[in-house]
Parts: structure tokens; C-alpha cells; sequence
């Protein structure tokens, strides 16, 4: 665990209690906060009958749809085919407003291939920022409201809730399991983590990417 007596030697990978948000605000432009969905998709038996040139005509239009908002959404798509028995594939979109989900996900219903697949899962958050920052990089608070997606072949998504236990334990005890945690996760740094938070959206109170 990490102590704080000696400010003077900034302990390298530790989380800290940001003082004074109005501070950050005044250092940058305040960004604007992003909405984040990740939705998981199963395809139905009665795909795998169709004909070669029924599904192509299905995918056509399917991924057209999707094509249509990437003006509006930062849309990724990722395959578990092989990986996962209950889900085919999900889609990860970002953006400023909701109603071009809600918009894209009511195209995507009225699309051929919506008779063939149905949403098994979908996890809603947006980004925020986070009451503790990095004192090893600061510019991680930011990094917060803005969700740049990495260019890796592989997606991690998980949802979570903090128990009863963490929230009755006092503020330094919570922030010294968090700058654990931290000096933990700056030995990965080829590991992208984006934390999003679900209070009031979702039934998780985080997702993780």
C-alpha cells in the first residue's frame, strides 16, 4: 500500500483523491461525456439453412446500416464465434447522444438478418470522471471522458458491482486498495482499460473494456 507522508517522492503508478475537479477544468476544455453500449448478439438455428447467397444479401444489408452511422457513433464489431456457445458476436458503439443508438438499433431490427439473430446481452454506460486520479499520468482523468479505441485483434468487456464491504470502508482505506491496484495495472501497459459507469443506466454499476 502506498502512504502519502513524503509528498515529495510521488510514488510511481498511485491513485490519489482528486481535490478540486474545477482545477482540471480550468488546465482543459472540458470534454463532453460519451455514451457507450456494448450489445451481444446470438444468430438462430435457422440461419445455417440459409443459402450462401440469402445470408450474403443479409449480411449486405446488415453492415450497410451499421456504415450508415459511423458519422455519428465510433462503432467496433467483434466475433466470439468459437469462443462463447451463448453469444456470436457484439457490437461496441460511442457517442455524445443516445438517439443515434436507439435510431441505429431500430434500423438494424427492420434489417433481413434481424429475423435470423437476436440480443442476447446489452450493457449501457458513460464515461465520467473518476473521484481518484493518476499521479503517475494525470492526463488519465481525461482519458476518462473520451473513449479512443485501441486497434487490438482482442475485446475484454466485463460489467461490475462494488460490494457493501467497499463502500463501508473509510476513504484512504478505499484509496489504498486503489493505488494497489494501479501500480498492479501499469505493469501491463500494452493493456488498454476503459472504465465506464452505469448509475442511473444500467443495472451494473461499471463496465469494463
Amino acid at each position: 500500500m502506498s502512504s502519502d507522508k513524503d509528498s515529495g517522492n510521488a510514488i510511481r503508478g498511485s491513485l490519489r483523491l482528486a481535490p478540486n475537479c474545477i482545477e482540471l477544468d480550468e488546465q482543459k476544455a472540458k470534454l463532453p461525456r460519451q455514451f457507450v453500449n456494448f450489445t451481444f448478439y446470438r444468430s438462430r438455428p435457422e440461419w445455417r439453412l440459409l443459402s450462401d447467397g440469402d445470408k450474403q444479401h443479409c449480411s449486405d444489408q446488415f453492415v450497410k446500416a451499421v456504415d450508415d452511422f459511423r458519422r455519428r457513433l465510433l462503432i467496433h464489431s467483434y466475433s466470439t464465434v468459437g469462443l462463447r456457445t451463448n453469444v456470436d458476436f457484439m457490437i461496441w458503439r460511442i457517442g455524445y447522444e443516445l438517439e443515434p443508438l436507439q435510431e441505429m438499433t431500430s434500423r438494424l431490427n427492420a434489417t433481413e438478418m434481424a429475423k435470423y439473430i437476436e440480443p442476447v446481452q446489452s450493457f449501457l454506460s458513460m464515461t465520467k470522471r473518476s473521484m481518484y486520479i493518476d499521479r503517475d499520468n494525470p492526463e488519465h482523468v481525461e482519458d476518462r471522458l473520451h473513449i479512443i479505441p485501441g486497434k487490438s485483434d482482442y475485446l475484454f468487456v466485463y460489467p461490475f458491482v462494488k460490494t457493501r464491504e467497499w463502500y463501508a470502508r473509510t476513504a484512504d482505506q478505499r484509496q489504498e486498495m486503489m493505488d494497489e491496484h494501479i501500480r498492479i495495472g501499469t505493469k501491463y501497459r500494452s493493456v488498454k482499460l476503459h472504465t465506464t459507469y452505469s448509475f442511473g443506466l444500467d443495472d451494473q454499476e461499471f463496465v469494463v473494456a
